[in-house]
């Protein structure tokens, strides 16, 4: 199974990216995932069940740890893998 998280941190900060923040997009480009796309204002990755789930726990841990107040997630299931293929 393929999935897609959506997620943002809290507090925002416009001038200078906060640590919480810095420390998300770091948990996610570390992580075995097929995509990430991280900005400003919301950030994405897709990969294979396992990977994902494994670098979403590690991002709220992280993140919270690093001072965020508040972490926006969404998970989507965007597709099915072919049987026996991994799915990092």
């Amino acid at each position: 199974m393929r999935l897609r998280v959506e997620f943002t941190t809290e507090p925002f900060d416009l001038d200078e990216a906060p640590a919480h923040a810095v420390v998300a997009r770091e948990v996610v480009e570390a992580a075995e995932l097929d995509e990430v796309d991280v900005g400003p204002f919301g950030n994405t990755a897709e990969g294979g069940a396992d990977a994902v789930l494994t670098a979403v726990d590690a991002l709220l841990r992280r993140s919270l740890e690093a001072g965020a107040t508040r972490i926006s997630l969404q998970v989507n299931v965007v597709g099915q893998g072919v049987e026996g293929e991994d799915e990092r």
